[in-house]
């Protein structure tokens, strides 16, 4: 499950681990860092500016993800967020616009979008959009 490190490739220290069987229908809000192998239905937001996101091969996104550092090797179909950085492996796929701070692509990851690149002062901004929407979901 967790293959040997290249040199010089990115670490997530892991909290939470969703499975290659496991399904979340709805958003999900997670602080630390959370290793994705199954699937999300739903936006994926980090609850700070230290979160970090890993989605491998088998890992898929339908929705819109805001968290600083992601390293991506699955699929996302909607807009991406990374305000501090992304990394793409050569399995990645996004289907949606990738705003970013900074970016890696291997040769093989697809966009199928525009790459915007942010400012470092817009990371706040994105941390406080994520917190706004789930508020404006909450009222009836």
């Amino acid at each position: 499950m967790f293959a040997k490190q290249k040199k010089g490739a990115a670490r997530v220290k892991v909290d939470t681990i969703i499975g290659a069987k496991g399904r979340i229908e709805g958003d999900l809000h997670f602080g630390g860092g959370l290793h994705l192998d199954g699937t999300i239905h739903g936006r994926v937001i980090a609850e700070s500016l230290e979160a970090a996101l890993s989605v491998s091969e088998q890992g898929r996104i339908v929705g819109e993800v805001q968290v600083a550092h992601i390293i991506l090797n699955g699929q996302v179909e909607g807009d991406v967020y990374a305000s501090a950085h992304i990394e793409l492996g050569e399995k990645a796929f996004i289907a949606g616009n990738v705003y970013y701070g900074l970016i890696e692509m291997a040769l093989g990851a697809q966009v199928n979008g525009s790459l915007i690149h942010l400012q470092e002062s817009d990371a706040p901004a994105l941390l406080a959009i994520g917190n706004n929407q789930e508020k404006r979901s909450e009222i009836p």
